[in-house]
């Protein structure tokens, strides 16, 4: 039967700054890297290897897997990088401290966005310094100003059922090592949360999870590999 394994990037700068990051492209942390490094070694010791690894453009989310990969032994499988694994985009919140941004505009309203399913942050203007246009990685994409769960939902799961579904139907292992609201689409899709749940669930930071599928692709069981 098939495996998904979903991993969520190690600890970044600014998950350490406690700033919104989005699509902004931001290192690991020390701390990050040593996550990433214990989830592959996680993977190793509970015999759990991938045969094919998918990955978003943003670097924290490469070099999580790229150490998980590492310390698992499995440098060599094949792997795809697509920018629809992205973060959310958080629009004019990026680079944002989110204690002054609570302080500013209230902490419910900073919930919302942060939390809601389908209510955006402001969206980012043009010529911000974190406008991504110039971005090589981006040409010929059309760059999102702001997304909602909802719409980070819109582009994760086509993208899913286009690349990766395929590939976990022919019965192989996959590994996703994303970010915390793309994985959250894919557990929401995959687990049947509803959109008011989905708002409560938090994705740790270098914690494989396990999905075990049936011949349908339907989740027969998520766990998280070190509870097991």
């Amino acid at each position: 039967m098939p495996s998904l394994i979903l991993v969520r990037h190690g600890q970044s700068q600014w998950n350490l700054e406690n700033r919104f990051t989005g699509w902004w492209d931001v290192d690991l942390t020390a701390q990050g890297e040593a996550e990433a490094r214990a989830a592959g070694t996680l993977l190793r010791a509970k015999d759990m290897l991938p045969d094919i690894a998918f990955t978003s453009v943003q670097t924290r989310a490469i070099r999580t897997l790229h150490l998980a990969l590492e310390a698992a032994g499995r440098v060599w499988i094949p792997e795809t990088k697509d920018w629809r694994l992205n973060e959310r985009h958080y629009g004019g919140l990026t680079g944002l401290d989110k204690a002054e941004t609570a302080a500013r505009h209230g902490d419910e309203q900073v919930k919302i966005w942060r939390r809601s399913f389908d209510m955006p942050p402001p969206a980012l203007e043009d010529g911000s310094e974190f406008d991504l246009k110039a971005d090589p990685r981006y040409a010929g994409i059309a760059i999102p100003s702001t997304e909602s769960l909802k719409d980070t939902i819109a582009r994760v799961l086509p993208y899913y059922e286009q690349a990766i579904a395929p590939v976990l139907a022919s019965g192989k292992t996959v590994l996703v090592a994303a970010h915390g609201n793309s994985l959250r689409a894919l557990v929401k899709h995959l687990s049947g949360i509803s959109d008011e749940e989905i708002a409560g669930l938090e994705i740790p930071t270098g914690q494989p999870i396990v999905y075990e599928l049936d011949g349908d692709l339907n989740s027969a069981e998520r766990y998280y590999l070190a509870e097991r």
